[in-house]
């Protein structure tokens, strides 16, 4: 029989008033509980002069020190830890790709409720348990793999633990055992549609939605996913810091992501002043958990650009919406003095009929930045004479300047030149550390 839905949409549809009133409760509980369990947040309020006895709802979230990433490197492993370690199930780490590795901690409660949020997400994307849900994100200290993986067993739906990689096993799957919904990062969806088009096998697959994240990818190349695949791409957030994917979706009106405000308290502050910011307008993203067991993050700043909207959605959902993150605070690039985002060059390449392959090289030659981005040609372009080649080189070099305001180098090259990414996604090479 068919499930339209496994759970009771309570706190996904709640007047604001109800929503108010379980986000304080939990909240007050919340940093009792770690201020008595966690020294090290202890220390930290007692810091700003904050004690729980101040905190009375919501309305006093904003007198909390914020949290950031060097805190939680600076408390690896355990000084975090709400709860005794003997109640913990589960770890899931960060890359760690600079300084120390998060480390976030789960009890069977956390993880729970982290498969729930999951579970909405497939279901805004029209999942049902006659489904068939081939999850490609990595598994192991990822959160991607287990995350989707936990939320569509909750659901009921068959469920395909592929990982990433393998891209013949992964479309063998796919058209044999008919996958419905597909879950990976945006880049590896596009590599996917490439070679199941190479391949003749459209006409195929049985995909309807594809549920992507973990990095950033613009509406073109969402448009793009859409028309090669023949489903409708659906945007999801979430962070390992706060538990994984699943701490925003987007439901079928794509019109931002419906953040799961029963379980995180969003705000959106000016980076520079810590300012909390109204409603519609652009700021970091900061995220209180108020219903974690081992490792509850209080006034955690994401580093990603957002806004955050409470206008009615089509959709009968009453949480507040987050934009598609606009840029990382951390990711930006600075270059001759602009600020540069990937995403920027990216829409540029996809709206001039480029595929969203390619890389930024950023140098310093004479004590001067350099950009170069290297776009990867179609095969129809990549029969051009070397004279075509360049006037489009030119074509793209104009259009860059038109969007960034800088003058950035241009190399087309080969057809799958540029390596593919199973997993995020690595667009800019920075290489000015090395002339500093």
């Amino acid at each position: 029989m068919k499930m339209e839905r496994y759970y009771d949409r309570e706190h996904e549809c709640a007047s604001r008033e109800q929503m108010i009133a379980w986000q304080s409760e939990r909240l007050v509980k919340t940093v009792e509980r770690v201020y008595n369990n966690v020294p090290y947040y202890r220390k930290k309020m007692d810091e700003a002069g904050v004690r729980p006895e101040h905190i009375h709802g919501i309305e006093d979230l904003h007198l909390l020190p914020f949290l950031t990433k060097d805190d939680l490197r600076d408390a690896y492993p355990y000084g975090l830890l709400a709860e005794p370690l003997e109640n913990c199930v589960r770890i899931q780490s960060t890359s760690g790709t600079t300084g120390r590795r998060v480390v976030a901690f789960y009890t069977q409660h956390d993880v729970d409720l982290w498969e729930e949020c999951c579970a909405r997400a497939l279901v805004a994307a029209g999942g049902t348990n006659e489904d068939v849900v081939q999850v490609c994100y990595g598994y192991g200290l990822f959160t991607g793999g287990p995350g989707l993986n936990g939320g569509s067993h909750k659901l009921g739906s068959l469920t395909l633990p592929m990982s990433s990689g393998n891209t013949d096993r992964q479309i063998q799957f796919m058209v044999d055992l008919g996958a419905t919904i597909l879950c990976c990062t945006p880049s590896y969806a596009a590599y996917l549609a490439e070679s199941i088009i190479e391949r003749g096998q459209r006409d195929q697959i049985k995909l309807k939605a594809g549920i992507f994240g973990a990095e950033a990818w613009t509406e073109e190349m969402r448009h793009d996913i859409e028309e090669k695949l023949g489903i409708k791409a659906y945007d999801i957030y979430g962070l390992t810091e706060i538990s994984g994917p699943g701490v925003s979706f987007e439901c079928s009106d794509q019109k931002g992501m419906h953040i799961n405000e029963d379980h995180f308290i969003a705000e959106v502050i000016n980076p520079v002043t810590g300012e909390v910011l109204p409603d519609g307008e652009k700021g970091e993203l900061v995220f209180t958990s108020i219903t974690k067991e081992a490792f509850p993050l209080l006034r955690y700043r994401t580093r990603d650009i957002t806004i955050l909207s409470r206008e009615q959605c089509p959709c009968g959902r009453t949480t507040v919406r987050m934009t598609k993150p606009l840029g990382r605070s951390d990711d930006m690039l600075i270059v001759k003095g602009v600020n540069v985002f990937p995403s920027q060059i990216e829409t540029v390449l996809l709206n001039t009929g480029y595929p969203a392959n390619y890389q930024i090289i950023v140098t310093r030659e004479n004590n001067s930045d350099r950009i170069e981005v290297q776009v990867e040609m179609t095969p129809e372009m990549f029969s051009d004479s070397l004279s075509e080649v360049s006037a489009r080189e030119k074509e793209l070099v104009n259009a860059l300047k038109a969007m960034l305001g800088i003058y950035c180098a241009v190399k087309l090259v080969a057809p799958k030149t540029i390596e593919r990414s199973e997993g995020k996604a690595k667009r800019v090479i920075d290489k000015r550390n090395l002339y500093a």
